[in-house]
């Protein structure tokens, strides 16, 4: 199959990774996923942090289906990562290679002979809100987009998630945080430009234990701006933890360069 550079852009994008560990070594929460509405949003956002994800690489596959309103395209990738430090990509036959690190976001395409090898900033733009490694990581692996230990948050409680809402509304974004109570991980997190018409938001259906860690089984991604929805579907697959990995990584000689405008 033969993917645009936009799609494998946003292919290539929604497939980084988060990878961040805690220093100390909290205590996970463990919950039977039932509601307590005595938490507290302090409590609430303290047990999300006590549950994030440990481990130093990650190994898999991923399926991505992609839709812009236009056009579809499913495809299946391999996926290797090393915490903080690499994310390694391939498509079927190395037809299509990526690779992402906090400071560089490259790949190729054999189809096309073409390359691109720069920073997060068009990613930034096709998201529509500013990108870098850690918020895509947090993104994917279900934790918060943004540090929620920074800001103060009132809390709701729904019948299946908690709900946070900032106490003091952001001058540029509008943010909503929805966590599920057996894992304490992310269960909905929107931002949003109402100015802009812009709109992400990322729905995870439900998660998967990795020995005794919660990794998503489907991530839903939305992304809006203005009159164009780009949607992709993840679907991680044969997950594993620990386990020794590589990045080979070399960009053809004599592809062209991709320069975005």
């Amino acid at each position: 199959m033969q993917l645009s550079l936009r799609t494998y852009l946003r292919m290539a994008t929604v497939c980084s990774f988060a990878l961040f560990v805690f220093s100390c070594k909290s205590a996970k929460v463990i919950s039977d996923g039932s509601m307590d509405d005595r938490l507290s949003a302090k409590a609430v956002v303290k047990a999300h942090y006590q549950n994030k994800l440990e481990f130093r690489t990650l190994t898999g596959r991923v399926k991505i289906d992609y839709s812009d309103g236009e056009d579809e395209q499913s495809v299946s990738v391999s996926l290797r990562m090393e915490k903080d430090r690499g994310i390694w990509i391939s498509a079927p036959l190395g037809i299509v290679k990526a690779y992402i690190t906090p400071d560089r976001v490259s790949f190729y395409n054999k189809m096309d002979n073409e390359y691109f090898d720069g920073d997060f900033s068009y990613l930034s733009k096709l998201l529509g809100t500013e990108v870098d490694y850690s918020i895509l990581q947090n993104m994917l692996l279900g934790q918060a987009l943004f540090d929620l230990r920074n800001d103060k948050y009132d809390l709701s409680i729904g019948k299946e998630n908690y709900r946070l809402t900032p106490k003091t509304a952001g001058v540029l974004y509008k943010t909503l945080f929805q966590i599920e109570p057996k894992n304490f991980k992310m269960d909905l997190q929107q931002l949003s430009q109402p100015q802009k018409k812009r709109l992400l938001e990322i729905k995870y259906e439900n998660y998967q234990l990795v020995g005794k860690e919660a990794i998503p089984n489907e991530v839903s991604i939305l992304a809006i701006e203005e009159n164009n929805e780009n949607r992709i579907l993840l679907e991680y697959r044969n997950i594993e933890l620990n386990r020794s990995v590589n990045f080979p990584y070399n960009i053809p000689k004599g592809f062209k360069e991709i320069v975005l405008e």
